[in-house]
């Protein structure tokens, strides 16, 4: 933070008075004589209007004429560090210091061009030797804080932090950073308090909001988190991440329209980008505009081709339309670029049992079920894969596997039982019956109807309980 602040000379506080001062000294710059008060404000208004090299030249100037002025060095220092020339504003600060050692505005500023330059340690000892010689001082402990919250000790910088708002409630930027600490360090509710604290103070802070939004969004208030991206769209139109952010809160309160709507603006501010073309597609997805979906799948495709999601989220929409081959391609290209994930694995194997290509189904299960175990359904479904593909006495064992993972699950006993009808051993098929019957009375009629073969070939209605 920048400590570059003085006030105009009372003679030119009048607006007019000194746009004819600027108007005087940039038509005659330094053949003229202005004394170091005009000088001050000369440099002062280069500074607010962000002309700093222009500002650094006037404070030279004056410098010229108060080469022993610990004030003009300590400025000419916070010139510098703004024009990113650190080591040079390091020569300025010690300089004044040289001239006034207790000076705690040069020590914080010192402080800070320290911290520009990595040099942590020595900042945060800048600030304890400002602290030091005023204890009162909220600038040093503010930037204390920062220091702290870079070097990612953030209990600390929330400590330095809440002392400079107890000394300066109305400190223009802490309540922002405590706000931004107490996010990171998983404080929702009181990231939150901090940030409406900022936003009392200065209500037209963008990000502030759009900060503000992103915890309220982690803390499932989605309505809340789009209110707020709202209010720094509204601050800042072009605030694009804000509108990607509004579009992942109106995704999760199911307004997919609106959040497709939040993402083209994205796209209208900032051009392609994959991550929002991926969003938008998930979104027709979830709608089951699956052409929609494709185009922009595969538009994130042409921005990332890597983008291991986007060729899952195309299998999907192909699986859904049952353009089987289709979708394994896709399938198949996620899992080359991500082999590790289950999810792609056991969308490729239910595509390949819906299209038929079995053995293909049961490698695929294969490698699902090597990189998660202890996946029950995965089971189930390599189980009955298994029992299509006729290999009976490795389906009964995958429901084996299933059983010992959910004791109490009716439909493994249910599916078990056709593998041991198959194997020849109907008493067990019967057993298995009887507790899924048991563990779900509506498993009897769906017996009946789901397998009539096995239904007529037991032909033990009156054992198992069941009705003509």
């Amino acid at each position: 933070m920048s400590m570059f602040e003085f006030g105009y000379d009372e003679e030119f506080t009048d607006e007019g008075r000194l746009n004819d001062l600027i108007a005087a000294y940039e038509q005659r710059g330094d053949s003229a004589y202005f004394d170091s008060d005009a000088l001050e404000d000369i440099a002062t208004f280069y500074f607010e209007q962000g002309r700093l090299e222009q500002a650094l030249t006037v404070i030279d100037q004056l410098l010229t004429m108060q080469p022993f002025s610990s004030d003009a060095w300590m400025r000419r220092g916070v010139l510098l560090n703004n024009l990113g020339r650190h080591e040079e504003a390091l020569d300025a600060y010690e300089k004044a210091l040289s001239l006034n050692p207790a000076d705690t505005e040069t020590i914080v500023n010192r402080g800070v061009t320290l911290d520009s330059l990595g040099r942590s340690g020595e900042a945060l000892e800048a600030y304890e030797m400002a602290l030091r010689y005023d204890p009162l001082n909220d600038e040093a402990y503010f930037n204390q804080g920062v220091t702290l919250e870079r070097t990612d000790r953030l209990a600390e910088a929330v400590a330095a932090f809440e002392l400079c708002a107890d000394r300066n409630r109305e400190h223009p930027e802490v309540w922002y950073e405590l706000g931004f600490c107490y996010d990171r360090l998983g404080e929702n509710a009181r990231s939150i308090e901090c940030y409406d604290h900022h936003i009392d103070i200065d209500p037209y802070s963008h990000d502030a909001w759009y900060n503000r939004g992103i915890v309220l969004n982690r803390m499932e208030r989605y309505q809340d988190a789009v209110d707020s991206y709202d209010m720094a769209i509204a601050i800042q139109d072009d605030f694009a991440s804000a509108y990607y952010n509004r579009g992942n809160a109106m995704a999760n309160l199911s307004k997919l329209r609106e959040a497709i709507d939040s993402y083209k603006r994205v796209l209208e501010l900032e051009g392609g980008d994959a991550a929002t073309y991926y969003n938008i597609a998930l979104a027709y997805e979830e709608l089951r505009e699956h052409e929609a979906a494709i185009r922009y799948f595969k538009l994130a495709l042409a921005e990332e081709e890597l983008y291991a999601e986007a060729w899952y989220g195309l299998g999907c929409c192909y699986d859904a339309l049952e353009r089987f081959k289709e979708a394994l391609a896709y399938f198949t290209r996620a899992v080359e670029i991500n082999q590790d994930s289950v999810e792609f694995w056991y969308a490729k194997a239910d595509c390949e049992y819906n299209a038929g290509v079995l053995d293909e189904a049961l490698v695929s299960y294969s490698i699902l079920l090597r990189l998660d175990q202890n996946n029950r359904e995965a089971w189930l479904d390599f189980a009955e894969t298994l029992f299509e593909a006729g290999r009976f006495e490795d389906a009964l064992a995958a429901y084996h596997r299933a059983l010992t993972l959910k004791p109490d699950c009716a439909n493994a006993y249910f599916q078990q039982a056709k593998a041991l009808f198959a194997l020849g051993r109907p008493d067990d098929c019967i057993r298995s019956l009887q507790t899924a019957f048991r563990l779900d009375p509506t498993k009897k009629e769906a017996f009946r109807h789901t397998y009539p073969d096995l239904y007529r070939n037991i032909r033990l209605r009156l054992r198992l309980g069941l009705d003509s």
